[in-house]
């Protein structure tokens, strides 16, 4: 009797040891999902930490008032009907008075449009799109405790969509500017602001692109966050609270969010807002060059190896890029020191350099590097391209130039002067490879195989050393613009 019943008991020690053995395994198995939970963002702290400093911002516009005739009720009856369509009735109407002086109506307030924007400053001056108060007559500023105040536009500016509006108050809870560059693609970020005049709408999503050239200025940030009218102006806010973009563009075929939105980088916002704080205007610098992109093949065939850099199609007259010693078909890789990835950047650099600095420039050219000083100035309106002058006078053509499908002749000394170059040969026929690189009749080329060309008889003996299996580099003019052209025998 004691056996059996020690042997129940083995057996219920045993049953209990291995339900723990069971058990610590199933927790072990399980524990480093336990550890490392992957639960969705809580944003309840970061709204209640940024929401006060997000403001509402309605404009008004000012208009006219037309006057009507006399008749007093009457006519606005009549008035009434027309703007609904419906039928006037048959009523005798009054006849105008008779008194010339009659005063007219004020001119009236209207809303203009409706946005977002958020508090820089405890003394009440605010961030926001430019275009969110461009044309208002006046800026009414709401804030999330419900108290209105009508804004002083401090300045505007159209190039980059930021204007700064200022408050009379004090106190105000102004956000905290984070840094752009830590922001990473995939990272969650909050948005706040009055979509459709819906105040205080949170929303939000993760990074999806940086960088996004989509204007001639801004790398704009790209997110998922549903942006729609309205949002423009409001804080685009990472997950330690900090704004580091101003809500401003969206892409969309309905007029609705569609997950694609655009904000500008607070870096490049604040930079502007400095500027239009102190004098209500932003300063850029400019050389007077008009640029395009490097492609892989040109970088390749000219020995450029990576492609990058800004591809200088043209140079204006008179500009501090001409007078630096810039040419059409150079290559700008470096701007100050900087390097000029691709040809976007460019006008960033110089449009954030401060107008009467000397900067340096490294050009490539001719298979080289140059060094180059220029003395930035300020931006201005563009110029109109002139076109290309059709009173060209030929002379012989160039035999040497069959092989590529070129037939060339000598410049006229009017077109050379119009062009504002020492020399090269203008394309009278293009055929086979050189029509397929995309050259045509009336090209200018001044450059071909990395050799600089002055006329007919340089240009022979470019072509002449060239290995007629391999591709060869054209720069070429049409008229204000320079561009490369590839041209590839045999194919």
């Amino acid at each position: 009797m004691m056996v059996q019943i020690g042997l129940k008991r083995l057996q219920s020690w045993c049953f209990a040891v291995a339900l723990s053995v069971a058990a610590m395994v199933m927790i072990g198995v399980s524990s480093p999902a336990l550890a490392q939970p992957r639960a969705l963002p809580d944003f309840t702290d970061l709204v209640e930490q940024v929401g006060p400093s997000v403001v509402n911002i309605r404009t008004m516009e000012k208009v006219s008032a037309r006057g009507m005739p006399d008749g007093g009720g009457q006519d606005e009856m009549f008035e009434f009907f027309r703007r609904f369509g419906l039928p006037i009735p048959n009523v005798p109407r009054q006849l105008p008075s008779p008194h010339p002086r009659r005063q007219q109506p004020p001119d009236e307030e209207q809303p203009h449009g409706v946005g977002s924007g958020f508090v820089l400053s405890a003394d009440g001056l605010i961030m926001t799109n430019a275009h969110v108060i461009e044309g208002a007559d006046e800026v009414i500023v709401t804030l999330t405790d419900k108290r209105e105040f009508k804004a002083k536009i401090m300045g505007s500016d159209k190039r980059s969509d930021i204007a700064l509006v200022k408050i009379e108050a004090s106190g105000l809870p102004a956000v905290k500017v984070g840094d752009v560059n830590r922001l990473k693609v995939g990272e969650w970020v909050m948005a706040i602001g009055s979509p459709f005049g819906l105040d205080n709408t949170v929303t939000a999503g993760i990074v999806s692109a940086k960088q996004r050239d989509t204007g001639d200025y801004l790398p704009f940030i790209q997110t998922d966050v549903a942006i729609n009218p309205g949002n423009s102006g409001g804080p685009l806010i990472n997950m330690r609270g900090e704004v580091v973009g101003v809500n401003s563009q969206i892409y969309s075929r309905s007029g609705g969010s569609m997950g694609i939105s655009f904000a500008i980088p607070m870096d490049e916002a604040v930079r502007v807002s400095e500027q239009l704080r102190a004098t209500g205007r932003v300063s850029r610098g400019r050389i007077g060059v008009q640029i395009d992109q490097v492609t892989k093949e040109v970088a390749e065939s000219i020995g450029l190896g990576k492609p990058h850099g800004a591809l200088v199609r043209s140079v204006e007259s008179g500009s501090p890029a001409e007078k630096a010693g810039v040419e059409a078909g150079d290559i700008i890789t470096r701007f100050d020191g900087k390097l000029v990835d691709k040809s976007s950047d460019l006008p960033r650099m110089v449009g954030s350099t401060k107008p009467g600095s000397r900067s340096s420039l490294t050009v490539f050219r001719r298979g080289g590097l140059k060094e180059l000083v220029v003395t930035v100035a300020e931006i201005d309106a563009d110029k109109p391209a002139r076109k290309q002058s059709d009173k060209e006078e030929k002379s012989r053509g160039s035999s040497a130039a069959q092989a590529l499908g070129l037939s060339v002749s000598e410049l006229s000394d009017g077109l050379r002067k119009e062009l504002k170059i020492k020399g090269g040969v203008r394309v009278d026929a293009a055929t086979d490879a050189a029509a397929r690189a995309g050259l045509r009749e009336g090209d200018v080329i001044i450059q071909i195989g990395n050799q600089e060309v002055t006329g007919v008889r340089e240009f022979e003996v470019a072509v002449s050393k060239l290995d007629k299996n391999k591709a060869v580099n054209v720069l070429f003019r049409r008229g204000e613009w320079a561009q490369y052209a590839v041209i590839r025998p045999g194919r």
